[in-house]
């Protein structure tokens, strides 16, 4: 007697931990730069340079890097310069479970960047950075799906719809892009500020490979090479789309994909007639890519002799199915008065905007998420000394995630992002802001299901067979099958079918059931 066996490839979260960093510095501004006069934007990105992984602790190194574009004070004339600098940090955090080897990936958030000046050559820099890390495994559960047998056995099976764990790894995917400055703007002296999102991005699995598309919303400001060294400002969207690699892959997989900008660069360089007024930018995109196929499998679910003992060993395993593909939108709109000391606004020249995710809970039928949306809003102004102003503002939300039948066995990851941002002036003081906010999550129902690892197979006890009644009449009691009474009794199942004149096996409480005992 042997058990025919199936891999399947399972994830499974081992172990998670976070935690939430302090960064404060004061930076001084580099000697090429000017002088600053007042702060207009800032934005910052996190990168992990390191991670030592030891048993039940985790060593992260890495650098928050700040941008920031200032006014500087040039007596009648008001310049504008940018500079960039990062502050190193390391942290030691305990993560209960993990072992040294193991695989721990580690996601951020900047929760908070908050750059002043002190005065004209130094800033001031504070930042708060909540790092999430979690170890996830890949486990093979070799499950029993058949039996071999040369003498007498009753087995049953049991059908599973499951989501298997077809491909998980680490990859990249480049956004190269061009950006042709309109014909009506002078050509670039300097670049001073760009802010370079990539949006509405996804994802499709296909035959061998997964494409991705979606747009990169780019916005630059630069002093032009005229004698005013005028300020010009430019904002276009850009389509991009592209593919990686992805073997033993198809279409109709389950894509699970987060990803996120590690590296970026951009450079100036001159058009066919010589003159620069193309900006290149390369957007490097660390991608985190699980893809799952869902199967249907018939598992080895209990066997009982008929002539022997026959034992079935198991052990408990995890499966994964796919309950639903949840996705929604939330139209945002708020209503923004500037501060008593912010000047008023002229015209609208660039805004861009994020979603922080507070919390998220499963509720009946949906996740209900509670977040952020941090917001930040570059505008021109009338005043000569003061010709630039920004708005910075945080917007609380919430929403109910449609996700029918979900329940706290369910695990899921959500994912968030804003589209369609546009801010208006409605008057000087007053802004209008509107905005989608775009939720989706696989979520995928666990299920805890007994499988056979071995059988032991004995001769069949006698006394317990002569304890038997030859011939008798069983009435059957609530829950119970015919495979209960086979089992009981050593009887197969076709043969009970055939002694009560059985068309198939249903069974109801209070039935009367022939027995008629096997003979050994």
């Amino acid at each position: 007697m042997e058990l025919v066996k199936k891999n399947i490839h399972m994830d499974r979260l081992k172990c998670k931990a976070s935690t939430q960093i302090t960064l404060e510095d004061d930076i001084n501004i580099s000697d090429s730069r000017p002088d600053a006069a007042m702060l207009i934007l800032n934005r910052g990105n996190v990168s992990i340079d390191e991670l030592t992984v030891t048993n039940d602790h985790v060593t992260v190194k890495g650098k928050l890097a700040f941008y920031v574009a200032y006014t500087t004070d040039g007596g009648m004339r008001i310049d504008f310069a940018g500079m960039d600098g990062y502050i190193p940090f390391k942290e030691d955090i305990i993560m209960e479970g993990v072992e040294s080897g193991d695989n721990v990936h580690v996601k951020w958030e900047l929760e908070d960047l908050t750059i002043g000046l002190i005065n004209s050559r130094k800033l001031s820099v504070q930042s708060i950075i909540s790092l999430y890390l979690s170890c996830e495994v890949i486990s093979d559960a070799e499950t029993a799906v058949d039996l071999y047998h040369d003498e007498p056995v009753e087995y049953r099976k049991k059908s599973l719809d499951i989501a298997a764990m077809a491909v998980k790894k680490k990859d990249i995917f480049r956004i190269k892009e061009e950006v042709e400055i309109p014909g009506s703007f002078p050509n670039i002296d300097e670049l001073i500020w760009e802010d370079l999102r990539p949006q509405e991005v996804e994802f499709k699995v296909l035959d061998d490979k997964i494409s991705i598309q979606g747009e990169v919303k780019a916005f630059f400001m630069y002093r032009s090479d005229g004698d005013d060294k005028e300020i010009c400002h430019h904002e276009v969207v850009l389509p991009f789309s592209g593919s990686i690699e992805c073997n033993d892959v198809y279409e109709g997989m389950i894509p699970e994909i987060s990803w996120m900008i590690t590296e970026k660069e951009t450079e100036i360089r001159p058009d066919f007639d010589g003159e620069d007024r193309i900006v290149t930018f390369d957007l490097l995109v660390e991608l985190d890519v699980c893809i799952y196929k869902e199967d249907r499998i018939d598992i080895l679910s209990d066997v009982y002799g008929v002539n022997k003992e026959v034992t079935a060993i198991g052990s408990d395993a995890l499966f994964r199915r796919l309950k639903c593909r949840a996705y929604g939108k939330n139209k945002m709109g708020e209503h923004l008065v500037l501060s008593d000391g912010q000047v008023p606004v002229k015209k609208i020249l660039h805004s861009n905007g994020s979603l922080q995710i507070v919390s998220h809970d499963i509720v009946e039928d949906g996740i209900y998420i509670d977040g952020i949306a941090n917001l930040q809003v570059l505008y021109e102004t009338n005043d000569e000394k003061s010709p630039y102003g920004v708005v910075r503002t945080m917007i609380p939300f919430n929403y109910t995630l449609q996700a029918d039948d979900i329940n706290n066995d369910c695990v899921y990851r959500l994912q968030a992002e804003m589209e369609q941002l546009a801010v208006t002036a409605i008057e000087p003081t007053e802004l209008d802001v509107k905005a989608i906010l775009c939720f989706r999550s696989n979520v995928y129902e666990q299920m805890h299901e007994k499988i056979i690892d071995e059988l032991i197979v004995a001769e069949p006890d006698l006394d317990k067979l002569g304890g038997l009644p030859g011939i008798a009449v069983y009435i059957a009691g609530p829950g119970e099958s015919l495979w209960d009474i086979g089992k009981r009794y050593y009887i197969p199942i076709a043969q009970l079918k055939e002694a009560n004149e059985m068309a198939d096996d249903e069974v109801r409480a209070g039935d009367k059931i022939l027995i008629v005992k096997n003979q050994v």
